[in-house]
């Protein structure tokens, strides 16, 4: 029903990855744009990851990494997710364009870039710099569309877990490529070593599962987040968020506001 709407998602983490699924089981044709060297932690349920491990499939969206703009349009046209290496724009003709960088900052995004454009969180006024932002912040106003004006300003903590909240997040230590002991999935106990950088040892905060690393090929900066630790033993990290999925519909009820049925 919507083959003809190519949409154009700039950023393939986690929550971008919830917005995909929508729109892929809504029947849309989808090309991601990725960086070289992605920065996801969630890795085992964000397609960029497909630059790192090709092909990939996540959940039941089967997930190529592309080498020409033509190759990603024809194979979008197939069902399957399409990724670029590409900082800009390609030139695709979509008709519809989401940031979904979570840059915390208008990077480059423009409302006159496609027919609609769509920003992810803060850092985007919805008819300034896109026709609609989507509110990505957990609790009462998760997923809403935003018609005018822009998203709750990022907190810069995540939200607790059974009580655990910035410790959740796993932070580089120095500067430097990270040699990880563990896996995404394993369970893990209290101040167990789970990798290191050079001498500097990253140790886990509490018992729980493993979550998310960001690949080792990424070289980090001091602070920079590279994992995530959930408190809960359950096989959640298998799985595209409950958050990502809200956001998702946000995302298509956007979309379907402007396309006519």
């Amino acid at each position: 029903m919507f083959r003809k709407e190519l949409c154009l998602i700039r950023g393939g983490g986690d929550l971008a990855t919830g917005v995909i699924a929508r729109l892929h089981h809504a029947g849309f044709p989808i090309v991601v744009t990725e960086l070289a060297f992605p920065l996801a932690v969630r890795r085992s349920v964000a397609v960029g990851n497909v630059v790192y491990e090709n092909p990939i499939q996540i959940e039941n969206m089967r997930v190529h990494l592309c080498e020409s703009e033509a190759e990603a349009i024809s194979k979008s046209e197939e069902g399957i997710i399409a990724v670029l290496v590409d900082k800009g724009i390609p030139k695709i003709n979509a008709s519809i364009i989401i940031d979904a960088r979570l840059a915390k900052k208008n990077i480059d995004t423009a409302i006159s870039d496609a027919h609609i454009v769509i920003g992810l969180g803060p850092g985007f006024v919805a008819g300034l710099d896109c026709h609609f932002v989507i509110e990505t912040k957990r609790g009462h106003f998760l997923g809403r569309v935003i018609k005018d004006g822009k998203a709750i300003d990022n907190t810069g903590s995540p939200e607790p877990v059974e009580g655990k909240g910035d410790e959740r997040v796993l932070r580089s230590p120095k500067h430097g490529k990270i040699l990880w002991n563990v896996n995404i999935g394993d369970s893990i106990v209290k101040n167990q070593i789970l990798g290191s950088i050079e001498e500097k040892t990253i140790n886990a905060p509490f018992d729980g599962v493993v979550r998310g690393l960001i690949h080792p090929s990424v070289v980090t900066h001091q602070n920079m987040k590279i994992g995530d630790v959930d408190p809960r033993q359950t096989e959640n990290w298998r799985f595209i968020s409950d958050k990502a999925l809200s956001i998702g519909g946000g995302v298509l009820e956007a979309v379907f506001s402007c396309l006519k049925l």
